[in-house]
């Protein structure tokens, strides 16, 4: 195969479009181990929801669910590389369902640079912590227990995959939670057509927590029975566990390759409800924008769609909000289009439903087969649509579509189209044209507002204090001068944050928020203090003590789903978890979207929140017990904009967002490359993204944050970039504490104000920031200031 090298131009200047096609699938459902096993289940209207075994069931509202059957261990020894002993459900998933797509694909022969990998999942390793959790309240740790909370962000199982086969392209967990496997697809088919990547591993994992069946059994929404999406006697779901794993590749490279083309992935559509935490909007307007979205993006119309994998739930709002959003996005075609649930037969997998269920609309076109909704009692008139009850049926189709609609209102609708069927008129691509920054707002340690920002950066102070063996800076800002008191009280203090700085930056922007602007958020701890809020008394008691209110903060994207709601930012959203680079992920997200016209602005918050569960995992890591290290909460955010929207209202432009790359060291869980190898590939990606050489910059903010172990790679890569560029390394969170996953932000905001204060120093040119998670994930962001052409 020719050398990528040779043939590789620069991202989002390529020749558009660059099509996606899906080369080969994995699975692990409750149908058992394969993509093939779950098909023929699912196709022969086989429910495999039954009694659980492997967690004791007292207490919730069912006893049954949609449960994996005994595997077979994955070749990849992933606790080797932190020297853990007790495996997490949620990995074994993830690598078993991605060793058969990637053996499927048979894509041998492209360079480990250019395969990347978007990992969604609602629990990642939350089913570790929860072990934890209880051995720790029973007075049972083992030894080596402190090392196991390296399994439970979503980011650790996204690094596993990538070490496990060798990734090294751009690598980033998504949790979106029940959207989730969904969204993982979207932002790897936009990797992909971007060309930052020619294949991505996409997909999604989840195993059963007693979080999810506490949770769902407080909010009254589990079926003793298996679950009946769209029929008139359903009531409520049948949680389900498991992987899908998809490979998708640019269609010139699978074909070269002779992989198979088994569908393309024509297009896709998010969208926010800004509607409530936990229930869809009852007409489906959001979810309705979602697949208009979609079939925009893939050039096709509702008569084009032959099928439709529901999201079906089988409870009684989800399932009647969805048939309208069909009715509204489909007009009279509705009534012609075949809609079924796989969540009646493998249960409802949470992040790894998109996934899943991709994979089966797919084996649904490759086979002319609608797959059947089991368990129908007979047609709900709210529902009123073909289900296909019980029986699949033959069905000649060119294009198909997968529904997920999610809690906090995040809606994802993919479209999926036969290969050996019609070829549809693909649209024409955007105008080319530059992501600008417009606003920002920063509620750190430091105080509120960008001026305490850069005064405490420019003092040099230090900031914290020692909070038993563990220097801890907390953000200081009153949620009571942003947030209503009525409001406040459904927020967790994430969610606060987030509400608090989005609603500032956008003051700062002179922006009102609506329906063409969406939301991106980053966070690397997520909602830890409301998981912890809403486990412990489950833990100490019986499931019926888990509490109604606090699970809804429980998701991830519950803060992401609480800023569409209060500030009307109702375009796509996404919630990246990409450990110490989410914020980073979350603004390279939030780029792409706006050069496809997916939005004319775009939030990025990223948020941070210490528990105290949070901050006894650090105290027992032994990676953070640098005396020069400080542990920080923030909440920053920007405002993202194409610029031609920006100067059409007359809005003032801080800086342009030249250029972006992720590059990974697939060397394992909480592992870097000692030689920075992975940081200098993103650092000189993004250069040549921004269509600059080092030379030109005037500045490299390091993720360094006072970590030995991950800042010495990284001085190495900047310091051989440096040589090169002649500018200074900045070192800002090595004295204002990490705020986590908002390292990116924090810099960002630190260069604009350099570049506009003249006692700074600064030249006001081209700067690189960079951002790394803890298991050698590495992204890099180039900012400039504005210009006219």
């Amino acid at each position: 195969m020719t050398d990528v090298h040779d043939r590789a131009v620069r991202p989002d200047t390529a020749a558009r479009p660059r099509t996606v096609v899906v080369c080969g699938v994995g699975a692990v459902t409750a149908q058992g181990e394969g993509a093939a096993a779950l098909w023929e289940g699912i196709r022969a209207g086989h429910s495999a929801i039954g009694p659980v075994t492997g967690m004791p069931m007292d207490g919730y509202g069912t006893a049954i669910g949609g449960e994996v059957p005994p595997l077979s261990r994955p070749a990849y020894d992933y606790l080797a590389a932190f020297g853990g002993s007790e495996r997490e459900p949620a990995v074994d998933f993830a690598l078993t369902a991605a060793a058969e797509a990637l053996q499927q694909a048979g894509l041998a022969g492209l360079p480990a640079e250019r395969w990347g990998v978007a990992f969604g999942s609602c629990n990642g390793g939350l089913r570790s912590a929860e072990k934890l959790a209880r051995r720790s309240r029973e007075g049972t740790t083992l030894p080596d227990d402190a090392l196991h909370y390296l399994l439970v962000p979503p980011q650790a199982i996204a690094e596993a995959l990538s070490a496990a086969f060798a990734l090294k392209g751009p690598a980033l967990s998504v949790n979106t939670a029940c959207a989730s496997g969904a969204h993982a697809i979207a932002h790897a088919a936009e990797a992909i057509a971007a060309g930052r990547a020619d294949a991505m591993l996409a997909g999604g994992s989840d195993a059963f927590t007693e979080t999810a069946f506490a949770g769902f059994t407080s909010l009254q929404s589990l079926s003793a029975k298996p679950a009946a999406p769209y029929s008139k006697d359903r009531d409520g779901l049948s949680l389900g566990e498991g992987a899908g794993m998809l490979v998708l590749a640019e269609e010139s490279v699978a074909r070269a390759a002779g992989a198979p083309v088994l569908a393309e992935v024509l297009g896709y559509g998010l969208s926010a409800d800004g509607y409530h935490a936990t229930a869809p909007h009852p007409e489906g307007e959001g979810a309705a924008r979602a697949i208009r979205g979609a079939l925009k993006a893939a050039g096709i119309t509702p008569g084009d769609v032959g099928y439709i994998n529901g999201h079906g739930t089988g409870t009684p709002k989800n399932d009647s909000a969805e048939s309208n959003a069909v009715r509204a996005a489909f007009g009279e075609a509705a009534q012609k289009t075949a809609l079924s649930s796989s969540k009646s037969m493998i249960g409802h997998l949470l992040g790894a439903a998109g996934a899943v269920e991709a994979i089966v609309t797919v084996k649904a076109l490759v086979e002319q087969i609608a797959p059947p909704t089991a368990n129908f009692t007979g047609t709900d008139p709210k529902c009123g649509l073909d289900a296909v009850p019980d029986t699949g049926r033959e069905l000649a189709m060119n294009a198909a579509l997968s529904n997920n609609f999610a809690f906090a209102g995040a809606n994802a609708c993919v479209a999926f189209g036969w290969p050996s069927g019609r070829r549809f008129t693909v649209p024409a691509p955007p105008a080319a044209e530059k992501v600008v920054i417009t606003g920002g707002a920063a509620l750190t340690p430091a105080g509120e507002g960008l001026d305490a920002l850069w005064e405490a950066w420019r003092q040099g102070r230090r900031l914290g204090a020692d909070e038993d063996g563990l220097r801890v800076a907390r953000a200081v800002f009153d949620p009571a001068a942003h947030i209503g008191a009525r409001d406040r009280r459904r927020m967790d203090r994430l969610s606060q944050l987030a509400v608090a700085s989005c609603r500032a930056a956008l003051a700062h922007a002179g922006l009102k928020a609506d329906e063409h602007t969406g939301v991106v958020l980053g966070t690397g701890l997520g909602p830890m203090r409301s998981i912890e809020d809403f486990l412990l008394p489950v833990l100490g008691g019986c499931p019926a003590h888990g509490s109604p209110a606090v699970f809804p903060n429980t998701v991830f994207n519950a803060a992401a789903g609480q800023v569409a709601m209060h500030v009307g930012a109702k375009g796509p959203t996404s919630t990246v978890t990409t450990g110490h680079a989410a914020g980073a992920s979350a603004l390279t997200v939030a780029h792409d979207l706006l050069l496809q016209h997916r939005a004319e602005a775009v939030l990025c918050p990223a948020v941070e929140d210490l528990s105290p569960g949070v901050l006894a995992a650090y105290r027992q890591l032994p990676l953070f017990g640098d005396a020069g290290y400080t542990l920080a909460e923030a909440g920053i955010a920007l405002v993202l904009e194409r610029e031609s929207s920006a100067r059409a209202r007359g809005a003032r432009i801080l800086a342009e967002f030249a250029g972006h790359a992720a590059a990974g060291d697939a060397a394992g869980i909480g592992r870097w490359n000692a030689q920075g190898e992975g940081v200098e590939r993103a650092m000189r990606a993004a250069l040549a993204h921004a269509g600059l050489t080092p030379g030109e910059l005037t500045g490299i903010w390091a993720n360094a944050a006072g970590l030995t172990r991950a800042d010495a790679p990284e001085a190495l890569a900047t310091g051989r970039l440096a040589a090169e560029a002649r500018c200074p390394v900045h070192t800002p969170k090595q004295t204002l504490g990490e705020p986590v996953g908002a390292g990116a932000q924090l810099a960002a905001l630190l260069a604009l104000t350099a570049w506009t204060t003249p006692a700074s120093g600064a030249a006001a040119g081209p700067v690189l920031i960079n951002s790394s998670s803890l298991g050698g994930t590495h992204i890099s962001l180039v900012l400039r200031p504005a210009t006219e052409n």
